[in-house]
């Protein structure tokens, strides 16, 4: 088993491939959404660890990720001025 802290650090390299590639000005809503995602499916598979529920949604959201953020969106690229 990962521990959180080395997990959280992978998928923030994820998450900022994801944000450059995609963070263009038209995009914001898209890749907020996907941010939104990968929360819930974190959240999902950090419960599936064990049998017991290891973070609720209050624990998981004001402890865990309070403790270790995960990266926001950015706009990489304005596709607007020149």
């Amino acid at each position: 088993i990962m521990p959180v802290c080395e997990l959280i650090k992978k998928i923030n390299l994820k998450l900022r491939g994801h944000y450059q590639y995609y963070g263009v000005t038209d995009n914001t809503r898209s890749v907020k959404s996907y941010q939104n995602t990968v929360k819930y499916l974190l959240f999902k598979w950090l419960n599936r660890r064990s049998q017991k529920r290891s973070y609720t949604l209050e624990s998981f959201y004001n402890g865990l990720l309070k403790t270790f953020p995960l990266l926001e969106p950015t706009i990489s690229v304005s596709l607007f001025y020149i």
